[in-house]
Order: structure tokens, then C-alpha cells, then sequence
């Protein structure tokens, strides 16, 4: 059984940055394509960006674009989602998400993470 366990949120100040870990356990990071998704109270979880198990293709969401990074260490088993310039609006819980796909596609979930708060405010 796959596990997946965030760390790294906290309040930080506008403009700030905050790395974000996910750390895999039961299986093999190099199998499974990562995604990281955020929710705010009221709304439906999304897909803020993704890194493939087929080449570490990434992908971002347009609010995203420039600020986060995704990255991936297949031997610590743990993927880091760099963000920086972070806004009010970044605001949320954030969960990491597992499948076991080669390619990036946010409609697909298989294992999720416990998530970690991220707050955006001076």
C-alpha cells in the first residue's frame, strides 16, 4: 500500500517562499507520477502541478506558472514543489497525490497525502 506524507507548510509572509515535501513509502517513487493539488474551504480540490513518472515531464496550472517548482528525488523517494513569490491567494491546504500512470493527467488519483496548510499573510 502506497503512503504519501507532506511536510514544509506554515504562515509565510506575501512574496515569500516555502518548500513543500512529499515522502513516499510502500512502493517506489520511480512508478508513480506525482501531483500536487490544493483546496480552500468552499471549493473543490485542484491540480496546481504535476511531475510524470516517464521523464519528469512537469506541468503547471497557470496561477502557478514561474513561481512553483516541482521536482523529483526517485532516491529519497520524495518530491519538493518549490514555491516562491507566494500570495494571499496561495492560501490553502496543499495535498500530494500519487498514480500510476507515466503521464500527467490531474483526472486521474490513486493515493493522496494527509496535506499540509500553507497560510499567505503578513
Amino acid at each position: 500500500q502506497v503512503q504519501l506524507k507532506e511536510s514544509g507548510g506554515g504562515l509565510v509572509e506575501p512574496v515569500g517562499s516555502l518548500r513543500l515535501s512529499c515522502k513516499v513509502s510502500g512502493d517506489s517513487l520511480r512508478f508513480y507520477t506525482i501531483a500536487w493539488f490544493r483546496q480552500t474551504p468552499g471549493k473543490e480540490r485542484e491540480g496546481v502541478s504535476c511531475i510524470s513518472s516517464n521523464y519528469g515531464s512537469t506541468d503547471y496550472k497557470e496561477a502557478v506558472k514561474g513561481r512553483f517548482t516541482i521536482s523529483r528525488n526517485n532516491a529519497e523517494n520524495t518530491v519538493y514543489l518549490e514555491k516562491a513569490d507566494l500570495k494571499p491567494e496561495d492560501t490553502a491546504d496543499y495535498y500530494c497525490e500519487a498514480d500510476a500512470r507515466q503521464w500527467c493527467d490531474y483526472a486521474y488519483q490513486d493515493y493522496w497525502g494527509q496535506g499540509t496548510q500553507v497560510t499567505v499573510s503578513s
